[in-house]
């Protein structure tokens, strides 16, 4: 089925280009934009062909994924596609985006003909580049099977979540958690070092115990070497943790932690810039208590060691959920 389809991919940003290369690299018939030209020719130089516009890409391809920073920017793709929508085509959302937006989009969409798909990823960076992270999708169930070869592409993991609207829930809860994960870390290895503790040792400490985590074996590596670079900025974190806070204020959720988590991540962004990398966070502390949390042999950027294999869709054991 995926060698049959024409594939069009609209933002090659750092989870963008690596998604859309996964699709390339497993000869999918690929047609790519970006606002940036040099991205576009990086991928024409290996293989694929240049979109032009959105509005283009939506009228010569069967599928069209855009993967962009802001719920905006989706919303002006969407806009420009609209009239090339027409029965049979599809929308695929990576972005991470509000819920409410997404259903919004999704219903021009389907109001024309097309079939609409939520699918953010979760996992990191390096795990995009290998077709190893996980994805959240939200649509209806033959419009996920349809499309669940090309997410096998993607992800390893794939997860249906159901109607248009709850992958975005469940994708922004994720980050949030995240999140709050890191500072917890910061705190830990900040207060962990001021006691006189060796930091590597600390390090495998957590990670053997029961307050390991996902982003303790990921992020805290680049904290510890120094190169504090995960590919995800403060603008990004702040984007999805305000979008869970707004999730609960549409539920009626009296929130205590994640006004502090949006506080922290803003006193970040005055402190470092607007786009500083989120593992910086860590320097607030860092510079309050005048310990340099740092050690040797841990990697400048992170490599997913996992190989490719094939991607699978994860289902849900309602049995043990009663």
């Amino acid at each position: 089925m995926t060698k049959e389809l024409k594939v069009g991919f609209i933002g090659l940003g750092n989870v963008g280009a690596k998604l859309s290369g996964s699709l390339l690299r497993n000869g999918v018939d690929l047609m790519v934009h970006d606002l940036d030209s040099d991205l576009v020719q990086v991928f024409v130089a290996k293989g694929a062909s240049a979109g032009g516009s959105a509005a283009a890409m939506m009228r010569d391809c069967d599928v069209v994924i855009t993967c962009l920073p802001t719920p905006s920017a989706s919303a002006v793709v969407v806009q420009e596609m609209l009239p090339q929508v027409t029965a049979g085509k599809v929308w695929m959302e990576m972005s991470t985006t509000d819920e409410a937006e997404v259903r919004r989009l999704a219903a021009a969409v389907i109001a024309r003909g097309g079939a609409a798909v939520e699918c953010p990823v979760s996992g990191g960076c390096h795990r995009a580049d290998t077709g190893n992270i996980s994805i959240f999708a939200g649509c209806e169930r033959p419009t996920f099977e349809r499309i669940l070869p090309l997410l096998t592409l993607m992800g390893r993991r794939v997860l249906h979540t159901g109607e248009i609207g709850t992958a975005s829930t469940l994708k922004v809860m994720t980050n949030y958690l995240a999140t709050a994960n890191l500072l917890t870390l910061c705190e830990a290895m900040v207060t962990m070092k001021a006691a006189g503790l060796d930091m590597a040792t600390t390090y495998e400490a957590i990670k053997i115990s029961s307050g390991t985590s996902f982003t303790h074996e990921t992020e805290s590596q680049l904290i510890l070497s120094g190169a504090r670079d995960v590919n995800f900025t403060m603008d990004l974190v702040l984007k999805d943790i305000g979008l869970f806070q707004t999730i609960a204020e549409r539920n009626k959720v009296p929130l205590e932690l994640s006004p502090e988590v949006i506080r922290i991540i803003k006193d970040g962004q005055q402190r470092y810039g607007e786009r500083a990398q989120s593992d910086r966070i860590i320097e607030r502390l860092e510079e309050a208590t005048g310990h340099r949390v740092l050690a040797d042999g841990f990697p400048s950027e992170l490599i997913d060691d996992e190989p490719e294999q094939p991607g699978y869709e994860v289902v849900i054991n309602r049995a043990a959920a009663k």
